[in-house]
Order: C-alpha cells, then structure tokens, then sequence
C-alpha cells in the first residue's frame, strides 16, 4: 500500500513508501554525498516544471537521510507568499510528478521516504533579485563590496538597511545615512532581521481578525475536520 504525505499544517507528514526491487543492504547503509548530490538532481528535474507550470518558484530542492528512509524537502514561494492551501496544492503535483516519473523510468528515491512542502523561512538567505522584491520593507543585513578609488583592492563591509525598492539589476536601502542604491553584482547573501516591535504589531493585527472572525469558527473547525479525515484515509 502507498501513503502519500501532504503538509497542510506546520505537524510531520506522513511518510510515503513504495516497493522498491533488488537488494537494499547498501541504502541502509547510507547513501553518499554523491548518490544524494545526483538524486537531488534528478529531483529537480522532474519538480521544477511541476512546480513553474503551477504558478511558483522552486527554490530549493534537498534529499538527506533519517533513519532508513530518505526525506525530499521541497521549498516554493510567490509574489504575495504560500499560504497552506497553496503547499497543499503543490504537495499533490509534486507526489503526482514523482510517482509518473518512477512509473517511467525506475527508482527516483531509493527506499521509503517522505515528502515536506513549505514556502521560505525567514532565515533563508536573501541571493536573486525576486528574493529582495518580496522582502521589500524589511531589515536586511548585507555584504557589500565597495570599490576604492585609491587603487587599493576593494573592501567588503558590512550594511543594515531597510529594502525601500528592488528590480533586476539592483537594490535600494534606507541606511542610517539615507538611501543607498547597490547593484546585487556587489552584494553577498542579505538576511532578514527580526524586528521584535514589528511581530508585536502583527500579534495584535491578528487579534483584531481574531475578533472579527468569531462567527466563522465553526466553518474553520470543520475544514480542519475534512483535513484530517483525508489525512487519514491517505494513510489508510
């Protein structure tokens, strides 16, 4: 029997096994960074047009090991970000594209393992241009190459700045000295900061719906209901 997992709340999917033939003693043993290097490959190769075709980014595609089984993390993300429903989606068309690609060509994961879809955390590192359009507002904090003009060789430092505007060519920061416009060629891995003041205003915005939304509790329980009774029959 199969079990597909399907991640539509933050809580462990459930894992997804298949048959696989001939003899398995080596995969207990562990694959290599090698074997894990061309299966993530592989991966995505057969994810990313599943994923573009449904409207997203992939942008990450990892296979590591836990116990005997493998476990395939998927990262997508979007302009306006992933909410639950979107993951739930793209956890059905990625379990779907793996299951014709195995049907089609053999093992694409060796063994059991289990699928987890999730959007970006905020610790993700911040490396192409769409990465900084959708931070646009927050605190970064940033390398950046600053060539001299005395002949000497240039001098990486580093820059806190809030994201004011970013497009395909560069990145404009409001500074402590005001706005600064940096082209992403100068530029090494930003990171988000946390702004603790700023998630004290977000708990309270959620309050607020919280207290708008009262009427429509029952509603939501019973969605969550019909989540897990899939859940359920899936791992049935």
């Amino acid at each position: 029997m199969t079990q597909r997992g399907r991640v539509t709340r933050p809580t462990a999917p459930v894992g997804r096994s298949r048959r696989t033939d001939g003899d398995r003693g080596g995969d207990r043993a562990g694959a290599s960074r090698g074997d894990l290097a061309a299966r993530r490959t592989t991966l995505r190769d057969v994810i990313a047009p599943v994923v573009t075709a449904a409207g997203y980014d992939l942008e990450d595609v990892s296979v590591s090991r836990a116990g005997r089984r493998h476990v395939v993390r998927v990262i997508v993300d979007a302009d306006g970000g992933i909410n639950l429903d979107a993951v739930a989606d793209v956890s059905r068309l990625v379990s779907a594209a793996l299951d014709a690609a195995e049907e089609a060509g053999g093992d694409i994961v060796a063994g059991e393992y289990q699928l987890e879809v999730s959007s970006p955390g905020v610790d993700r590192p911040l490396t192409l241009p769409r990465h900084w359009r959708r931070n646009a507002g927050r605190l970064v904090k940033v390398t950046v190459r600053v060539e001299r003009t005395d002949a000497q060789p240039a001098v990486d430092r580093q820059v806190t700045g809030r994201v004011v505007v970013a497009d395909d060519e560069r990145v404009v920061l409001e500074t402590g000295s005001g706005q600064v416009e940096h082209r992403y060629a100068a530029l090494g891995p930003g990171r988000v900061q946390v702004e603790f003041h700023r998630l004290d205003e977000i708990d309270e915005a959620d309050e607020v719906d919280g207290d708008d939304d009262e009427s429509d509790g029952d509603e939501h329980d019973a969605a969550d209901e019909d989540d897990d009774d899939d859940v359920e029959d899936e791992e049935r």
